[in-house]
This record gives structure tokens, C-alpha cells and sequence, in this order.
């Protein structure tokens, strides 16, 4: 695959918006969140530093979206191709799970396929590190490895863009007057940037690491009273599996639109009182408590024996958007610790 020097962003957007629909960062006070692009306007669209606040699931599986009509049936062909600009490999390793849930073999959702096929995916080296990112414990990088058709890299005199598919690369060709060739000074311009990047990550998550797997750590801690004690710590808001970018659980309810009938998918959390309730008022994961052990044990247990990857991407996003002090970081600690503690007690005996 190719990769060429351009140096502005402007005439690289108006490019992509004139084949498709394109989605931009736009920054809101210290948060990035997604706008319609419009190659009309002078305003500039600057490069996100860092991931934006809101999870790249929101265009491959929306919030709310119907999932059927009656009596006429939705019409896939309506999806059209759409771009979205400043996606980060957490962004892109969400994707990948997601894929599994949503396009594996054994079960598709053709909304959620229509919707993956038409996205040209334009994602961007991270130039910054929030506080809450810890994406390095979980094999994320300062930059993207694979799953962009296009990915850029901002240096001082512009931005080299590199293709990762057939999609990517034949963008490039039907546009090679808008680009230049890299010199090789730049590429090293780059990889100190990402170096540079990549080691500040690290640095602030050192006392993170652990010298077992997380796997072990939440499925030996079935009986841990830590739980129950970080439970008081949260609201039940519902933030962290909104603003999660590989959470999925959705449901499904019927209603009437104008002149139709309609079902509706719409997201779920598994931190919702009434989410494991069932019929005769049976609700196994009432406690508070017990409905963040599950969503431990679905991030880091549950999914990986199913699928064989960590549902958690450690992009931040819900330690940020946490009103109280609940911190994922900070129950995985605590949760190590007691491990750790367990396991010398038994080898002392």
C-alpha cells in the first residue's frame, strides 16, 4: 500500500465529501464530538489530538434505529457510503469486535453489515495522551496497525497519509494530483512521533500492569466484597456503557410511525436495575453490586471465552464520562491486589 504527503487537510476533505457523506471532529470545550463535514464553509477542522468522547459504534450500530417495517419491508440499498475523519486504533480495534458480534458467520446483522461495507474509515495517529487512555494494556498502540482504508499522520509541515485497503488505495490513485511523495525524512519525523507518543502511554499506566492476566484476576474474584464497595461510588447513570465503544446489549419494541408499524432496536446497559429482570419479577443481577460484576466478567471473561479477545479497548471514555468516582482502572487495581494477596496466602501454607 502507498503513502503520500499532502499539506493541508482542507482540499484531502473536500475530496472524500464530494463521493460521500463525511464526519469530522469538531472540538466541544476539551472533548472532541463528531459534525457533518460541509466543503462549503472556511471553518477548519482540526485534527483531534485524541479519541472523540463518543464511540465510533454510533454510525454502525445507532442509538436507536429500526429493525423492520410493516407491511413494507426496509429497503438495505438506502445505506449509503459515508466517511468518518480522526479515528483512533482503539476506534478501529472496537470495530473488530464488534464485527464479531454483529458480522460473524453464524450470525449477521444485515443492518450493521450494510452499514460496515459503505464506511471508508480515515483514522489518525493519536499526537496526545489523555489521563483516562490506557488502551497499551490491552495491545493498543499511540497509532493505528490495520483496519483504516486511509490513516493519517500529523508532522510539521503537513500530514502523510497511508492507505490500508483497496479502498484506500484506489482513493489515492483517483487523486494523485492532491498528493506528494514522502521524503524520508519525514517518515522518521513520524515514527519519533509515534515513539514519543507510545512511551508517554506506557509511562502513565505503569502502575497498571500486572504480572497475571485480567482474565484470571476478574473470574477469581466471584466472591470479592470489592464490588460491593465501588458500588457506592456510582449513580447508576448508565455513562459507562453508553460511551463504551464495544458495548452492545440492545433491545427491541414495537411501535406505529405514520402510516406503518415498526420495531425498534435501541441500545440497552447491563447497569440498568431492570436489565436481567424477567417474567414474574425474578431479577438476578438486582444489587448494584452484582450488575458490575457482570460487566467485569462480560469485558474481560465472558466475551473472550465466546470470541477469543478482550472486550475492552482501555480507551478512557468511561472514566471520563463518570459523574461519581467509579474508575475501571481503579477496581481492576484492587481486584489484582486481592489476587495477588490470595494467591501468596496459599503458597504459604
Amino acid at each position: 500500500m502507498e503513502t503520500v504527503f499532502i499539506s493541508k487537510l482542507k482540499p484531502f476533505l473536500d475530496a472524500v465529501a464530494e463521493q460521500m457523506e463525511l464526519y469530522v471532529p469538531k472540538k466541544t470545550g476539551r472533548h472532541f464530538v463528531y459534525s457533518k463535514y460541509n466543503p462549503s464553509t472556511e471553518t477548519v477542522v482540526e485534527f483531534n489530538n485524541i479519541r472523540t468522547c463518543v464511540p465510533a459504534k454510533e454510525f454502525l450500530f445507532p442509538v436507536r434505529e429500526l429493525a423492520a417495517t410493516s407491511p413494507k419491508s426496509l429497503d438495505l440499498k438506502d445505506i449509503k457510503p459515508f466517511a468518518v475523519f480522526g479515528l483512533k486504533d482503539c476506534d478501529l480495534r472496537s470495530i473488530e469486535i464488534l464485527d464479531k458480534v454483529f458480522a460473524d458467520d453464524e450470525f449477521q446483522d444485515p443492518f450493521y453489515v450494510a452499514l460496515r461495507e459503505n464506511i471508508f474509515i480515515i483514522s489518525g495517529d493519536c499526537t496526545e495522551i489523555g489521563e483516562s487512555c490506557f488502551c497499551n494494556l490491552f495491545n493498543g498502540r499511540a497509532f493505528a496497525g490495520g483496519g483504516f482504508d486511509l490513516n493519517i499522520s500529523k508532522i510539521n509541515d503537513g500530514f502523510i497519509i497511508e492507505a490500508g485497503s483497496q479502498k484506500g488505495q484506489g482513493f489515492i490513485e483517483g487523486h494523485r494530483s492532491l498528493f506528494a511523495d514522502v521524503p524520508e525524512a519525514l517518515l522518521a519525523e513520524r515514527n519519533e512521533n509515534r515513539a514519543r507518543v507510545q512511551n508517554q502511554l506506557e509511562q502513565n499506566n505503569t502502575e497498571l500492569q500486572l504480572n497475571t492476566t485480567l482474565r484470571e484476576v476478574v473470574e477469581n474474584s466471584q466472591n470479592s466484597e470489592v464490588f460491593d464497595v465501588e458500588s457506592q461510588n456510582c449513580v447508576e447513570c448508565q455513562a459507562c456503557t453508553r460511551v463504551c465503544p464495544t458495548c452492545h446489549c440492545f433491545y427491541l419494541y414495537d411501535t406505529k410511525l405514520q402510516s406503518y408499524f415498526a420495531k425498534m432496536k435501541m441500545w440497552d446497559s447491563c447497569m440498568r436495575t431492570g436489565f436481567a429482570a424477567v417474567a414474574g419479577g425474578a431479577n438476578p443481577h438486582k444489587v448494584l453490586g452484582d450488575r458490575i460484576k457482570h460487566r467485569f466478567m462480560h469485558k474481560f471473561v465472558y466475551f473472550l471465552d465466546r470470541y477469543g479477545i478482550d472486550m475492552c479497548v482501555g480507551c478512557g471514555r468511561c472514566v471520563d464520562a463518570d459523574p461519581s468516582e467509579m474508575d475501571m482502572r481503579t477496581v481492576l487495581r484492587k481486584l489484582s491486589e486481592e489476587f495477588k494477596d490470595k494467591k501468596e496466602a496459599n503458597v504459604t501454607k
